[in-house]
């Protein structure tokens, strides 16, 4: 009875914590489905009276949302090629290659996730503003060929790949980039899955990374795209609520696609130090 009572108890703890947790999201989609004057309705409607799908085509007419949407992929996309790239190279040498002063280097690396990105953006504009790179798409991923968290992540995994593969793949007489690319990358796929799902899902939501870069609005992500329904006097928390939810499908479809790898690969990436 006691082990029973406990089990009951973890179960009404996790429904009540899932509930908190699903809250705003129902708020969301309540908000999308309301007319604008339902909205400020006392008593608050939690499900409105009159369902309407208004919101859902205004946004496609207030903003340019599908333009948007594209923009935002090819950042998050062409963000997630650039970082799994140049960082995997990276936590590949750190931690199969010897050469002097390794450890140090890495522990460098690795002390700048505590310099907070507000502090960079600055040194980052003069230096994309000195090339010409700013209002491009080029000067928005330039930064994405540094990502400590990356490194630190691979790194951590590929130090438990067995020596034996790698030293199997010399004997047959692969070189150093064949050993990267057929046998450290494929064994390294659950932790890059796992990866590539977190960084999707930060390009995809950045807002002030390319509030700061993207001048010209022709190529607006879909977070500065989204902001312009927040008027000075008045938002549109209807068509807002409706273009986050749009915003959303991608994330899920990620998701869902590398669900099978994301778990694992995250319990990979922390067993070895």
């Amino acid at each position: 009875m006691r082990k029973l009572l406990r089990t009951a108890a973890w179960y009404l703890l996790a429904g009540l914590v899932s509930f908190a947790l699903l809250l705003p999201f129902f708020w969301m989609i309540s908000t999308s489905l309301k007319t604008q004057g339902a909205l400020m309705a006392l008593p608050v409607q939690w499900l409105p009276a009159r369902l309407t799908f208004d919101s859902y085509v205004r946004v496609f007419e207030l903003v340019p949302f599908v333009r948007a949407v594209a923009n935002t992929a090819v950042v998050a996309v062409a963000t997630c090629l650039i970082t799994v790239t140049t960082s995997a190279m990276a936590a590949f040498a750190f931690a199969r290659l010897r050469f002097r002063g390794r450890n140090a280097l890495f522990g460098v690396y690795l002390a700048t996730l505590m310099i907070p990105g507000q502090v960079t953006t600055i040194p980052l504009f003069l230096v994309l503003s000195a090339v010409g790179l700013i209002g491009t798409f080029q000067g928005l991923l330039l930064p994405a060929l540094f990502n400590a968290f990356a490194v630190f992540l691979l790194r951590q995994h590929m130090q438990t790949i067995p020596q034996d593969f790698l030293d199997a793949a010399k004997i047959d007489g692969a070189g150093l980039g064949r050993v990267f690319r057929s046998v450290a990358m494929p064994l390294s796929r659950p932790i890059v899955a796992a990866l590539v799902v977190i960084l999707f899902m930060t390009a995809w939501n950045d807002y002030f990374w390319p509030l700061v870069i993207l001048t010209d609005q022709a190529y607006h992500t879909l977070t500065l795209v989204l902001s312009q329904l927040n008027g000075q006097y008045s938002t549109r928390y209807n068509i807002l609520m409706a273009g986050s939810l749009l915003s959303m499908i991608p994330i899920l479809v990620v998701y869902a696609a590398a669900q099978k790898y994301f778990q694992s690969g995250l319990q990979l990436g922390g067993i070895k130090g």
